[in-house]
């Protein structure tokens, strides 16, 4: 069988649904790019409910375990990103039960009270000055977004950092749309209730280089 460059995969010039066929014929070593394609995503999500990092590692290494052990269970047709995003919010639900800090997350409880949106700066070069205050902008920002209650902040997360769309933020949160919208609009309100000006930075809660390689290399330890 033809071998798979991680590369090509990165690239989407290889179909995720054939790395997963592949992985449960017996080549678990290709998990290895699952698990590496997926750490930012699950860990901006993970860290909607839990702040620390440790615990945060913790949960993602279980998860990816979980879904690997339940991977014959995945439906191709849909996103692994997706499923595997549900296994970790469950799993971070389960943490904070344990803990007595599970949030009672009552969509009923939800009404649409605005349409306002966050302010998105142009895409432009940044003199050092300016990355100076974008990187202060940006701490700003992760700090108003960690003071939203757990349902709001997952949503904004999920939706304005990671660009999930609404029907997947609906099915890996199994609520219904119209209140995902809720949430969304109603996170938008209260942070620029907090802010004067945001930036809606795609690099917040970043998680690469060698914490990356290192839940990677965990977790591929743990199903070998």
């Amino acid at each position: 069988m033809e071998a798979i460059n991680i590369n090509d995969f990165n690239n989407h010039k290889i179909k995720e649904s054939e790395v997963i066929k592949r992985i449960l014929s017996g080549e678990k070593e290709l998990y290895e790019i699952l698990v590496k394609r997926n750490n930012q995503k699950l860990y901006r999500i993970i860290r909607s409910y839990i702040i620390d990092d440790s615990e945060i590692e913790d949960i993602m290494q279980d998860s990816y375990v979980k879904a690997f052990t339940k991977l014959y269970q995945f439906k191709l047709e849909s996103s692994f990103s997706t499923w595997l995003i549900r296994i970790g919010i469950n799993e971070s639900l389960a943490r904070l039960k344990e803990k007595g800090k599970l949030y009672h997350l009552n969509e009923q409880s939800d009404n649409l009270r605005s349409n306002t949106i966050l302010e998105i700066p142009d895409n432009r070069q940044l003199n050092p000055q300016d990355k100076m205050v974008r990187n202060e902008t940006k701490q700003i920002l992760e700090n108003a977004i960690d003071s939203l209650d757990i349902k709001y902040k997952t949503v904004y997360v999920m939706k304005e950092v990671e660009e999930m769309s609404l029907k997947e933020i609906a099915i890996a949160l199994d609520i219904t749309l119209a209140n995902v919208k809720v949430r969304l609009h109603r996170s938008k309100e209260m942070l620029k209730e907090k802010l004067y000006e945001v930036a809606n930075d795609k690099n917040i809660f970043e998680f690469g280089f060698s914490r990356c390689d290192r839940i990677t290399e965990n977790v591929m330890k743990r199903i070998k």
